[in-house]
Order: C-alpha cells, then sequence, then structure tokens
C-alpha cells in the first residue's frame, strides 16, 4: 500500500503521474470512494496524461464511455453508480473491455467485485477535513 496525498488541483497532474507510474502494466483500476472525492476529475488528468484526444466526461448515465488517443488506443471509463445488479455489469460486456488490454477506469467498482481480474489496481480516496485527497494504492 503506497499513498499521495493532494493538496490542491494544481497537484492533480503529480497526482495522475504517480498514479500511472504506480499501476505499472496493470491497465485496470478501480477507483473507490465517496460521492463528490474527485474520481472523475482525477480521471480526466491520468486520460490527458495518456494522450487522449477525446473529451473526457462523467459516464453516469451512458455507464461507459470511449476515449481515443493520439497514438489510436482506446481508453474505456466506466461508472456502476446507477446500475443495481453483477447481471447489469455483464450485460454490457464488461468483461470483454477488461480483456481489451486497453485502459480501463472503474468509478463505483464495488457492484463488480467479483468480475475483476486479479491484476487491477484499487485505488482509494479519501477526503480529509482540509478538503485534501489521499490516494492510497494498493499494490
Amino acid at each position: 500500500m503506497i499513498s499521495f496525498k493532494v493538496k490542491s488541483l494544481e497537484e492533480l497532474n503529480e497526482a495522475a503521474a504517480w498514479v500511472l507510474q504506480n499501476i505499472g502494466n496493470n491497465k485496470i483500476v478501480a477507483f473507490y470512494t465517496e460521492m463528490g472525492a474527485g474520481k472523475t476529475t482525477l480521471i480526466k488528468e491520468i486520460c490527458k496524461q495518456l494522450n487522449c484526444m477525446s473529451n473526457v466526461t462523467s459516464p453516469t448515465y451512458t455507464i461507459v464511455n470511449e476515449y481515443n488517443t493520439f497514438e489510436n488506443n482506446s481508453i474505456f471509463h466506466f461508472d456502476f453508480y446507477r446500475l443495481s445488479s453483477t447481471k447489469e455489469i455483464i450485460d454490457i460486456g464488461f468483461e470483454e473491455y477488461i480483456n481489451s488490454e486497453n485502459y480501463c477506469f472503474i468509478e463505483w467498482p464495488e457492484l463488480a467485485e467479483a468480475l475483476l481480474p486479479i491484476n487491477c489496481q484499487k485505488i482509494n480516496i479519501k477526503v480529509d477535513e482540509k478538503q485534501n485527497r489521499l490516494l492510497t494504492l494498493y499494490v
């Protein structure tokens, strides 16, 4: 377990670089935290550092967004907040996405726990009393 403290939005690029450096070759990343802690904001910066040319937005209503990079790779961004069963996750073809060898960033992954591969990187974001974010990566 390793951690990185983000004290302001100006440090977001450093946080994203830290995530990418520490996940290594593992491209499946699950983000655990409460509402409003900054999952999508962090994922936007990570995608930017992966040379994403698409507009990164929350997939709250679409469940999954696909972004393209300048290198013609795909990045998949999931939000399972509105889903109520593992079957719904299976029905969107989740296993095909996570086996695609593309980056997959998952918000609200709790319902998908049984489907996540062993190499899935888990990041917890905690917000402290000063509104700092503590990113904890379980390696």
